[in-house]
């Protein structure tokens, strides 16, 4: 099974940040929360990366 093909939890912990209310948020913290985020974001996209290179990876062994 492919990770890809597995359905995406409704409730996970980004729906939780989607909906917080930032009207009542100073501007420091919103902008101490797009510094947090943006690291957030990079990380995540490190992960894609390595999981796309091991599942290249397995379909080359399985290939051979």
């Amino acid at each position: 099974m492919d990770f890809d093909d597995l359905p995406i939890k409704k409730d996970t912990p980004i729906i939780g940040v989607e909906k917080e209310d930032l009207s009542t948020v100073s501007v420091d913290q919103l902008e101490e929360r797009v510094v947090r985020l943006t690291v957030e974001i990079d990380r995540t996209k490190k992960e894609i990366v390595a999981k796309q290179a091991s599942k290249t990876a397995a379909e080359a062994f399985f290939k051979s």
